[in-house]
């Protein structure tokens, strides 16, 4: 039933989407006319070519139909021509919606099919709903064509070719449905198996150190004959389709074979019974097959594919489809009016009644306190079965509102922590929640926002750059709020405003970085995970976003730093060091913490050479806009570590004596 409905959705969005391109539905049916032209000329130029031109004595006038009938091809190839050209302008906008919901889908959601729906499904769609285009018009507009042609020629060979004709595409019509099915279920098997495989392929070494091949191929093979069951009942229902498709496009020929002296009888010549049999073979029998084939497989295809592209399944009404939009970024209030959250075993009130007094008066509970904004229970991840775990259990409390900076050596989890934050990744054992829901739950994934150290940036405006996070348009006022609080302004202005077309080759690292803080900035998530995602930018730019974040309102901040001064910012510092993991306030840290005292040593300016920019040696310490680093690290032209040749300064001598 939920299925059913959710069908229901996709064809009336599809209805929806059709009726707002009514103009291009128009000129692609005015040149599909030149189509149904050729193909009423092309028995009736035939039928007439017989019995007024060869079979008359006449060979001139044979010979001129069969220039008519020539014509016509000419005149329907021009017009399949112009054809293609409003299909690209009815198939292109399907495209450019789908991509813009993957990608919302992905970010928003940490949706780990969306690589697939993106490069792979949203082509499917796209072509296939080209292909239906094309031959859900052909055939209507041929078979219009054969029809009028045939009644034209003589009415008793409706008689004949008319029935089966709608016997046969009455029976395909049957099968879509159960097609449909067939082909979600089999997608659905794929996608099982092919994530199945994904796991366990980079795993095959240790599959074969520790002997389980046999427990694996077991494992697998269950998942295998699931997907070749799917494909054997989607392969049984072709023979419903080769069934129509005789039917409807071969028996008429053959009637019309079998009752040609009854036609004869009745006054249809023999040109126009020589016509009929174009009509059915040249004409309505391809376009029958290329129905048959193309929506039958296609259009249940497309109509799979279409639902997991939009997320229409669960979401067939409104309410649900506002639902499925606060899972793709919509606001969503902190609880439901409607909810009611009473702690286990502690009931909402308690009623407390004085002896001897028949009144009583109901005292309300305490309210529970709120959930924290991120709550991990006893978190630990390994990247592999075997291998030595990142996190071992790992509790954490991020209150609603805080800010916290991780700081750790290389290779100590802290990409991994946001990751699981972000749903991403799934402990191994623990649990991960966000404002009280799983971190892989949608009502999760509309609550905080992931900004990874590659920055995203598309071709288009950069309103429409900056709106990826948002359900609709936003507000120019609150566009050019947001990029003032983040930073982005000097970019802004220099590319011409919101409305100017961004060349993400064009940006630098930072100015990519710059774009996407303020897309996060902008979405309506409360938590905001910034994993190395200003480390293309200067201090003060780092300082400027990082404030802006901690100052949402309502808005709580984890922030995995790369300088000191992102951790001196924070209200709480997480150090992950393996064993010396400890948790605390800086100045704290500095006391009992080991390992902090160790990062803050080696991130301290004044412990790092500090040479002038624009050494004559072209040795610069890197600072400036755009660039990585704190100021004082240095950039060397040969490899870190490596002894330097005499008079490879300017002073023939070694850096530094080293």
């Amino acid at each position: 039933m939920k299925r059913d409905r959710a069908r229901s959705g996709t064809y009336r969005r599809g209805l929806a989407f059709l009726r707002r391109r009514w103009r291009v539905l128009l000129r692609l049916g005015g040149w599909s006319v030149l189509e149904m032209g050729q193909t009423f000329l092309l028995g009736y130029a035939l039928a007439r070519a017989l019995d007024e031109g060869f079979l008359a004595g006449r060979p001139g006038t044979g010979l001129g139909w069969l220039a008519v009938a020539g014509a016509g091809v000419v005149v329907g190839a021009y017009g399949t021509g112009r054809v293609y050209g409003a299909v690209a302008a009815l198939v292109e906008p399907l495209r450019d919606r789908l991509v813009e919901r993957v990608v919302a889908r992905g970010v928003r959601e940490a949706d780990d099919g969306a690589l697939s729906g993106l490069t792979q499904q949203v082509e499917i769609a796209r072509d296939t709903f080209a292909g239906l285009v094309m031959v859900s018009r052909s055939f209507v507009f041929t078979a219009a064509g054969a029809l009028v042609g045939l009644f034209s020629l003589a009415p008793p060979l409706l008689l004949v070719v008319v029935p089966p004709l709608a016997v046969g595409v009455a029976l395909f019509a049957v099968t879509l449905r159960p097609l449909a099915r067939r082909q979600e279920a089999y997608l659905v098997a794929d996608e099982a198996l092919a994530a199945r495989l994904g796991a366990v392929c980079p795993g095959l070494r240790d599959i074969t150190a520790t002997g389980a091949e046999d427990v694996i191929g077991a494992d697998l093979a269950v998942y295998v004959e699931a997907e070749e069951r799917a494909a054997s009942a989607l392969a049984r229902w072709s023979v419903v389709r080769v069934a129509s498709l005789a039917v409807g496009g071969q028996f008429p020929a053959v009637l019309l074979l079998a009752t040609a002296p009854w036609l004869l009888a009745h006054g249809v010549t023999p040109g126009a019974l020589v016509g009929a049999l174009a009509y059915v073979t040249q004409s309505l029998l391809p376009a029958l097959r290329n129905l048959v084939h193309g929506l039958g497989t296609g259009g249940s295809r497309l109509a799979v594919v279409l639902r997991r592209l939009t997320g229409a399944e669960g979401q067939p009404g409104e309410a649900e489809e506002a639902d499925g939009q606060a899972g793709q970024g919509t606001p969503a209030p902190d609880r439901p009016a409607s909810r009611t959250v009473t702690s286990p075993g502690r009931p909402a009130s308690r009623t407390v009644t004085s002896p001897g007094r028949p009144a009583s008066r109901t005292v309300p509970a305490p309210p529970s306190p709120p959930p924290p904004a991120l709550r991990l229970s006893g978190v630990t991840f390994a990247h592999g079965p075997h291998a030595e775990p990142v996190l071992q259990g790992l509790d954490l409390d991020l209150p609603d509102g805080g800010h916290l900076a991780v700081v750790g050596p290389s290779g100590t989890g802290k990409s991994t922590l946001t990751l699981l934050a972000a749903g991403l990744l799934r402990p191994g054992s623990g649990t991960v929640t966000v404002y009280g829901d799983p971190a892989g739950a949608r009502a999760a994934a509309a609550r905080r926002v992931l900004i990874p150290q590659e920055a995203y940036v598309h071709t288009g405006t950069l309103a429409e750059n900056l709106s990826l996070l948002r359900p609709g348009p936003v507000p120019q006022r609150e566009l050019l709020a947001a990029a003032e609080a983040v930073g982005l302004t000097p970019l802004l202005e220099r590319l011409g405003g919101p409305e100017a077309v961004v060349d993400p080759a064009a940006l630098s690292a930072g100015e990519r970085q710059l774009i996407a803080l303020t897309r996060a900035y902008l979405s309506y998530a409360p938590l905001a995970l910034l994993d190395e995602a200003t480390c293309h930018l200067d201090p003060e730019a780092e300082e400027r976003a990082e404030r802006a974040f901690a100052a949402r309102p309502g808005g709580t901040l984890l922030v995995v730093a790369h300088r000191i001064t992102s951790a001196r910012r924070a209200q709480r510092v997480l150090v992950m060091d393996g064993p010396r993991t400890a948790y605390g306030g800086h100045e704290e840290l500095l006391d009992r913490s080991p390992g902090y005292r160790e990062l803050v040593g080696h991130w301290d300016p004044a412990s790092q050479p500090a040479l002038a920019l624009g050494d004559a040696d072209g040795v610069d310490a890197v600072a400036g806009a755009g660039l990585a680093g704190d100021g004082r690290h240095v950039v060397a032209h040969g490899p870190v570590g490596q002894v330097q040749r005499p008079r490879d300064l300017g002073d023939g001598g070694a850096l530094g004596g080293e």
